[in-house]
């Protein structure tokens, strides 16, 4: 797809870093090459280039990691590196950062084995959880190596003379060359298939990592690991370890140690039945006295001699029982007669007719508590407005015109309530109570 909007350079990096993490196989690398560029920081970190004919690669080992280095590395020494591939993002370079490192010269087979093992232990093929436990008293071996070899005689004379009571089967295989890993993993698959033994001893004498290699190959590790039969592998001295030894359920250091693990000493087994029967016949006896004892014991019981006792003791049990029984029933009867009656009680007292007579009480007695009081309310009401009638005429200006008194109002209905307001000739109207008349200002007095 073609990209739309461009991207920036921190975004960019960003995304060629985590490439750089999430592939597994940058993660855990085995590299072999010549130092160049050598340089020893003063904390202790080593900065380096990695490089063969072709190519090249900048590396760096912190100081934590160097400290455990035994040797001083200089310029063109030969070296092997575990490590893994990062980026960093500020300079947009990446870079290896070495974990360990040694000297070469171990070889490639050597290489190659470090790289199996890491593989295959990163996978689980060697976790403990996996392993299958060796029988104790198998019923037949089984034992996968060369027919003609020093390793076969060890283990059938080791097996015979420890427990000769079990049966060896012999699954030929080649254990050295191009041909030995099939062949070997061969034996293992038709094992499985006949199921005709409980244990597989794999495995062939001592001699070079090249002439022990086919108990390195994957082939041969993947067909332990799936054996449904549980394998000894006895690959070599006890100083040789091979991809085999981790992956087996049990490792043996020599094809006789194989068969001292894979069966028991028959010495040993009779020896252990022994005492086991001593054991046995020792507890027979002690519980054969214990028995004894206690079935004289019972015998002497006074319930042994009158055992209708014991039927007269249950009797007057199952009376008291009985009686008991009486009790608690009619107890029980009184209480859930109570509980009925207060329920009956509780039913009367909440009956639906019986409340609405009680309501309708209520109700009338309400209704005539509201008419008395709305009449006395009206009386007092009628009363105080008559009050107020009486205060409002005692305040009517007209009133008083009943009196005898008059008002006197001017042309413009002013009232005249001094001479000072009216002059000679002007026309006055007089009111009384009971009509008015309009007079003419004759003469004006003061008092």
């Amino acid at each position: 797809m073609e990209q739309k909007q461009p991207l920036t350079v921190k975004a960019l990096t960003k995304y060629i870093k985590l490439k750089f993490d999430y592939d597994k196989n940058l993660q855990h690398l085995l590299l072999k090459g010549e130092i160049s560029n050598f340089k020893r920081h003063s904390r202790g970190h080593f900065y380096f280039t990695l490089k063969d004919d072709e190519a090249q690669i900048n590396a760096v080992m912190f100081a934590s990691a160097a400290s455990q280095v035994s040797f001083m590395p200089k310029e063109g020494m030969q070296v092997v590196v575990k490590g893994h591939i990062a980026v960093y993002e500020a300079g947009g370079s990446y870079s290896l950062y070495v974990k360990e490192m040694t000297e070469d010269g171990i070889g490639n087979l050597y290489v190659a084995f470090t790289q199996m093992k890491e593989r295959l232990g990163a996978e689980g093929l060697f976790d403990a959880r996996f392993k299958q436990p060796i029988p104790p008293f198998p019923h037949a071996i089984g034992v996968i190596t060369s027919p003609t070899g020093a390793a076969i005689r060890d283990v059938l004379s080791t097996i015979k003379r420890r427990f000769p009571l079990v049966k060896v089967y012999v699954y030929p295989a080649l254990v050295q060359g191009e041909q030995a890993a099939p062949s070997i993993v061969k034996c293992i698959q038709q094992a499985n298939e006949l199921k005709q033994v409980d244990t597989l001893i794999v495995g062939r004498g001592g001699g070079s990592i090249e002439d022990l290699w086919a108990f390195n190959e994957e082939i041969v590790a993947r067909a332990i690991f799936e054996s449904k039969i549980p394998i000894i592998s006895a690959v070599g001295h006890e100083t040789d370890f091979t991809i085999a030894d981790f992956v087996a359920d049990h490792r043996a250091p020599t094809p006789t140690g194989a068969a001292e693990i894979a069966v028991p000493n028959v010495v040993d087994v009779l020896k252990h039945l022994n005492q086991l029967n001593v054991r046995l016949n020792h507890n027979f006896n002690v519980q054969f006295e214990q028995k004894k004892q206690w079935l004289s014991q019972l015998s002497n019981h006074y319930i042994m001699k009158n055992p209708h006792a014991l039927f007269e003791q249950r009797l007057v049990y199952v009376s008291q029982l009985n009686d008991k029984l009486q009790y608690q029933l009619q107890q029980q009867l009184r209480k859930r007669q109570q509980i009925l009656m207060m329920h009956s009680n509780r039913l009367i007292q909440h009956n639906p007719k019986q409340r609405v007579m009680n309501y309708q009480h209520q109700l009338e007695y309400l209704s005539k508590a509201l008419q008395s009081g709305m009449n006395q309310e009206l009386a007092n009401q009628k009363q105080h407005y008559g009050l107020l009638l009486t205060k409002l005429d005692m305040l009517n200006p007209m009133s008083i015109l009943k009196k005898g008194y008059t008002v006197t109002t001017n042309e413009k209905n002013e009232m005249v309530t001094s001479v000072s307001q009216v002059s000679v000739g002007q026309k006055v109207t007089v009111a009384f109570d009971d009509g008015s008349f309009v007079a003419e200002v004759d003469e004006i007095k003061s008092m």
